[in-house]
């Protein structure tokens, strides 16, 4: 499927975006992108999923998404009840060292989500309170610039990187000791992105490719993407007809035949059960 590369200003001093309190619906969302820049998703009502990097999340009020740099990622907001969600984006280089006798960096919990390939933060009523309550003076300094200004949002972003630090260190603690990736799961997921569409591919032949049990294929698949194996491919299926109904003028018959779905009214009945409208609707909506 296309990533889109989605790129920011950098001819400004201030590498610094927030989009406050957005409300989405479901054709509003970038199709799989990536950017150079590090984001923070806070989640303030509304319903959907969060696809990143190769795993899928639920999105609830309270949760924070954090999106290391080029890293591929989608939103999903439900039809009936679309997310209202804060994005904060900034480069790298905005996030400056500080000499305190500290080793590590305020981008920690990035670099830790990264590796363990985990994502989503959940919040207690405090942390969702302190966190909504940072981003709300963040966009009245960006809208009063007042003298610091800059400075001002600056301190309140790392504000919440030292919280966030926290909580990811606190989610380690309790992370299960098999997080860690097997080496056929990425060949898998790539496998499967490849040929999404192409090629019918039963939990069988992929545990097979993966030269492991059935069994185990099919628990460690659900522990490190969310899904089980029909759940995902369906998702990635929908994903890819969602691309093909906004950019191209290709026929129903040929987006079904072409997403890998046996017949046209099978794909119809999936489509609405994802997106909440028809792929005639979802074209329409679109233009």
């Amino acid at each position: 499927m296309q990533t889109i590369h989605k790129r920011f200003e950098e001819t400004d001093k201030f590498p610094f975006s927030l989009v406050y309190r957005d409300t989405k619906s479901p054709q509003r969302e970038l199709p799989d992108h990536l950017h150079d820049w590090y984001e923070i998703v806070f989640v303030y009502s509304g319903a959907g999923t969060f696809f990143i990097n190769h795993s899928f999340y639920e999105m609830n009020p309270g949760d924070v998404f954090l999106i290391p740099g080029n890293t591929v990622h989608r939103a999903f907001p439900e039809e009936l009840s679309p997310v209202t969600s804060s994005a904060i984006f900034f480069a790298p280089r905005f996030i400056q060292p500080m000499e305190f006798g500290e080793s590590h960096s305020l981008l920690r919990c990035f670099e830790q989500a990264r590796k363990s390939k985990s994502y989503k933060l959940e919040t207690s009523l405090d942390e969702r309170q302190a966190f909504s309550g940072l981003i709300d003076v963040m966009n009245e300094e960006w809208l009063n610039r007042l003298p610091s200004y800059r400075a001002a949002i600056a301190v309140r972003l790392y504000d919440f990187l030292i919280a966030l630090n926290r909580m990811a260190l606190t989610e380690t603690e309790h992370t299960r000791s098999s997080s860690t990736e097997p080496s056929w799961i990425r060949v898998i997921l790539d496998y499967i992105d490849a040929h999404i569409g192409s090629q019918e591919m039963s939990l069988a032949d992929l545990s097979s490719k993966a030269s492991v049990t059935y069994a185990h294929f099919s628990r460690v698949f659900k522990q490190h993407t969310g899904m089980n194996v029909s759940e995902y491919m369906l998702i990635k299926k929908i994903m890819l007809a969602k691309e093909k109904l906004m950019l191209t003028g290709d026929t129903i018959a040929s987006v079904c035949q072409a997403c890998g779905f046996e017949s046209e009214s099978y794909f119809y009945k999936k489509f609405k059960l994802v997106t909440g409208m028809t792929p005639v609707e979802y074209r329409r909506s679109c233009r």
